[in-house]
């Protein structure tokens, strides 16, 4: 195994119950009901594949870059008064890594500026050879272009890299991508299908570490 690409919410950054509360908010606004049923199905997908599921839900004529921009603001001024939330298990692992010779990728749904923004404020965007966002493929997870792409662009094979993910969605694509992928759940519980998807599930990143270093010890 020669890399690890990681997904960036929900897995470095506790961002994804931030990114639901600005829905949620938002929702409660604009009198929209049902989005604690909609956001969930959202996790892991880009603006582009997002908009299809929340304009079903509420319309064809729904203002989805309005609503957009208003749980942005949200979320935004959440983190201006809270800090970026950083997972347990994040520096160490990216440390490891880099001692440990392995090249590092990020695929995430998210778009370029909430990305490399995120990456600047945590002081990590030098840690990952190479990154690639939401906007740079039409449909992003679970579809397995945006892995596919942050493979080539690395130089690897998917079959030689782990994909560490926390959502479903984020599983389907790495999988589909032909990749290992690793499932830290964070907002949605793993469930057969994941058990299947997925090469091994561990609760948070010092045991994928962990469980990375025993994988290396066997050659």
């Amino acid at each position: 195994m020669r890399a690890v690409i990681f997904d960036m919410d929900g897995v470095l950054f506790d961002t994804e119950i931030v990114c639901m509360k600005a829905w949620m908010a938002v929702a409660e606004k604009n009198g929209m009901a049902g989005m604690e049923t909609v956001f969930p199905q959202c996790i892991g997908l880009n603006s582009n594949d997002s908009r299809q599921i929340v304009k079903k839900a509420y319309g064809e004529e729904f203002d989805y870059p309005a609503f957009r921009q208003q749980a942005a603001d949200w979320f935004q001024e959440y983190l201006r008064k809270n800090g970026l939330p950083i997972k347990s298990g994040v520096p160490q692992l990216l440390e490891w890594l880099k001692s440990s010779g392995y090249l590092v990728g990020l695929a995430s749904s998210t778009r370029s500026s909430t990305v490399f923004g995120h990456l600047d404020q945590a002081g990590m965007r030098e840690d990952f050879q190479v990154v690639v966002t939401g906007d740079m493929v039409e449909h992003s997870k679970p579809r397995p272009d945006i892995y596919l792409m942050a493979c080539s662009r690395l130089g690897v094979e998917p079959g030689q890299a782990y994909a560490i993910e926390d959502s479903p969605n984020g599983i389907r694509s790495a999988h589909a991508a032909g990749m290992h992928p690793i499932m830290v759940p964070d907002m949605i519980e793993p469930d057969e299908e994941m058990r299947r998807l997925s090469e091994i599930i561990r609760k948070d990143l010092r045991e994928v570490m962990a469980y990375l270093q025993q994988e290396k010890e066997k050659g």
